[in-house]
């Protein structure tokens, strides 16, 4: 059963979005994605989110660019957390979208992380998860080690070969 939805209003959001699935994956934590378009299909979006909690989702993750109706909407209809992905786009290479993700009315509050940062998203959503299931919590303490081990590698190998040859070997 799903414990994350993960929604977005287009199909040229799915490159962006599809790293919160890649990321999730990762943690195990299963999940289902889909494509409504607040704007243009209101009563499949009020039908999705309504029905989502009683398809076991605990936590959404709904990217939106420009206006972001999206991540607003998911919030104003599911009592548990939402986690807006702003997606750049054409004019304000994403403002716009944080902008509207982030200034919504009291009471209907939806996290917010960088633009295109939907892998950011999915690792809170398994953090909100990893509240109340322990397992979760140590595969994120697990990848939070593996990410410190990384930069460590990259730092020593900074010492040993000196930023050129660093650089060239990217």
């Amino acid at each position: 059963m799903p414990k994350v939805g993960i929604i977005m209003g287009s199909d040229s959001d799915l490159k962006v979005m599809s790293k919160a699935a890649v990321m999730l994956e990762e943690l195990g934590i299963e999940y289902e994605m889909t494509i409504i378009s607040a704007h243009r299909e209101p009563d499949e979006l009020i039908e999705w989110t309504r029905g989502a909690e009683s398809r076991g989702i605990k936590v959404m993750i709904a990217g939106a660019g420009m206006a972001a109706a999206l991540p607003g909407m998911c919030a104003a209809l599911f009592a548990l957390p939402v986690i807006g992905v702003p997606l750049s786009g054409k004019n304000l290479d994403g403002m716009d979208a944080v902008f509207s993700i982030m200034q919504m009315p009291p009471g209907v509050p939806v996290a917010t992380v960088a633009i295109d940062g939907a892998k950011n998203a999915a690792i809170l959503a398994a953090k909100i998860l990893a509240a109340s299931d322990e397992e979760l919590l140590k595969k994120l303490k697990a990848y939070t080690e593996e990410q410190k081990e990384a930069v460590k590698a990259k730092a020593a190998k900074l010492d040993s070969i000196g930023y050129e040859a660093y650089l060239a070997s990217k």
